[in-house]
């Protein structure tokens, strides 16, 4: 029997629903619609059979297989949702309260039972950052970071704990995926001189100078973030220190590490200097993609011996993404690039297409290993809201745009167990689709996305500088208001100063980008009006809002 077509969840101010995947798009049955803005969050189970949501009122539970409503939970404020793998738990988050008279903190963290709907534990989780205790596959462990502490429970009995890994001051730890021997990652930040560290054990082997079955340390580190392969075999963890004292970037500085169950250990050594964007593992456990270096990127594909396998060359790219079967790779430039994604086939390391998804914020693969997901999402980008489903040959399949009043918050598809789909043979013809082809837009000089669909101003760093006399002027969208007094005045000639202080800022640091991307190096007062970017956009922003 053929495997049913992913859902899709479209959550924001229009309101929570879901949609049915390819080929057809209409709004699905499973999930009558909850109208409103006051859904605050929602989640699947691994195995996509269950949704729950949060409504502003109460968290519900439903089986998606038979549209049946499990349970209903009177926790308004929860705005965090997790199912445990073998959906077992519920576990829910909301932002921690003291009593009143400040004396106590009050248990934020839930862990309900899915099939009585009876509350097992409540815990006090101060911070939302790692809020969700993590579950071996099987749910024989479940382990949390408690006062430097990670504590171990077994059997999702939380009455106490069964074993805990004590070193001081331990920042975060990461539960291998795989079946026992069940492993644990753990990162202690550096202090008064001693290096940072991160050690691998196996559960619960803790005590002992030879305990760990391996330890990586070193010096530049303020965060890390760790990354287990799927077979539990080797973890890479890239190392960050929030600023380059050397100057040469205002990301900081990264370094990438390979720590291995075995005892080896090796810093991975990236061929071009500048920040690390992305690291991704494969599938298979056996090879990674790094993507790194300054603008314009490298990627690169590395073995487990961190020897490189293949070169991408460079390109306007960020980010990596590998299809379910690890047989497809995406890479793509999101964020402040603009949206260009390379899709390859990795096993004979060819270029399948190049599409473009403009002012994307998400992107995720369909667990089906042949379609994808792009969105942009409030708030990260407040205009142009949307998502398109492709297909990986490039075809934009389906597309949906909310009005210009709405926003889209959250886009998701449902999850499938691993081994559903079966891999299919890659094609290198784009598909048929009869969402037209968009025409390609005309050359403009570039408006950041937060001053997109707002009146173009007659500054230079909005108009064409090149422009033909005899070129026709482009018509003003229809959702644009067209005011009779000139959109560059504000009747306050103090506000007119300030915004075009701002714009002549604004350009100059699209010009020190454009540098930068050439692979020019930028001295350090540069990258420091670089930085300032975001907060000047956030300015002219709200200047131009009052006018």
């Amino acid at each position: 029997m053929a495997p049913s077509t992913p859902l899709l969840t479209v959550r924001g101010s229009e309101g929570l629903y879901m949609v049915n995947g390819p080929p057809h798009f209409t709004e699905s049955t499973v999930f009558p619609r909850e109208s409103g803005k006051n859904c605050k969050t929602c989640t699947f189970s691994k195995d996509g059979t269950l949704f729950a949501w949060g409504n502003g009122e109460k968290i519900n539970v439903i089986n998606v297989t038979n549209k049946g409503l499990l349970h209903s939970f009177d926790l308004p404020k929860a705005v965090c949702l997790e199912f445990s793998p073998k959906n077992t738990v519920l576990a829910t988050w909301q932002p921690y309260t003291t009593s009143k008279d400040d004396t106590a903190g009050i248990p934020n963290l839930q862990l309900y039972d899915v099939k009585t709907g009876m509350c097992l534990k409540s815990f006090i989780q101060k911070k939302m950052q790692n809020w969700c205790p993590s579950w071996s596959e099987d749910e024989t462990l479940c382990a949390r970071n408690v006062n430097n502490e990670v504590h171990f429970f077994e059997n999702n009995n939380f009455n106490t704990f069964a074993n805990k890994l004590h070193l001081k001051k331990i920042n975060d730890f990461v539960l291998s995926p795989a079946l026992q021997p069940y492993k644990v990652a753990v990162y202690v930040p550096g202090s008064k001189g001693a290096p940072s560290f991160v050690r691998l054990y196996q559960y619960p082997n803790f005590d002992g100078p030879h305990a760990a079955l391996a330890n990586k340390s070193f010096f530049k580190a303020d965060k890390v973030t760790m990354l287990w392969n799927k077979k539990a075999t080797a973890v890479l963890v890239i190392a960050s220190t929030d600023v380059d004292k050397t100057g040469a970037s205002y990301y900081g500085e990264q370094t990438l590490h390979y720590i291995a169950t075995n005892g080896e250990s090796a810093v991975v050594q990236l061929p071009k200097n500048g920040p690390i964007y992305d690291v991704v593992w494969n599938s298979s456990s056996t090879e990674f993609c790094a993507v790194y270096g300054f603008m314009p990127a490298k990627a690169t594909i590395f073995n487990l011996k961190c020897d490189p396998v293949f070169d991408f060359g460079t390109g306007p790219r960020n980010a990596a993404y590998y299809s379910p079967h690890g047989h497809i790779l995406v890479l793509a430039g999101f964020g402040n690039l603009r949206g260009q994604m390379e899709v390859w086939d990795v096993k004979n390391y060819k270029l399948i297409s190049k599409p473009v998804a403009s002012d994307s914020t998400y992107f995720a693969w369909c667990p089906d290993g042949e379609h994808i997901l792009t969105a942009t999402c409030a708030p990260r980008l407040r205009v142009n809201n949307g998502y398109k489903i492709w297909h990986y040959t490039g075809a934009v399949l389906h597309k949906y745009d909310v009005p210009s009043t709405a926003e889209l918050w959250q886009v998701s598809w449902q999850p499938f167990l691993d081994g559903i789909f079966p891999e299919k043979a890659i094609t290198y013809q784009a598909v048929s689709s009869d969402v037209p082809s968009e025409e390609p837009k005309v050359a403009t000089a570039y408006r950041p996305p937060a001053l997109r669909n707002k009146p173009v101003t007659n500054s230079k760093l909005e108009a064409r500088s090149d422009k033909s006399p005899d070129t026709a002027p482009t018509p003003a969208p229809q959702s644009t208001p067209r005011n009779t007094v000139s959109q560059s005045t504000s009747g306050d000639p103090e506000i007119d100063r300030k915004i075009k202080n701002l714009k002549k800022k604004l350009k100059a640091i699209e010009q020190l980008k454009e540098q930068a991307a050439t692979g020019k190096q930028l001295e350090k007062n540069q990258l420091a009006k670089i930085q300032k970017e975001k907060a000047l956009l956030q300015e002219l922003e709200d200047l131009e809002l009052g006018i």
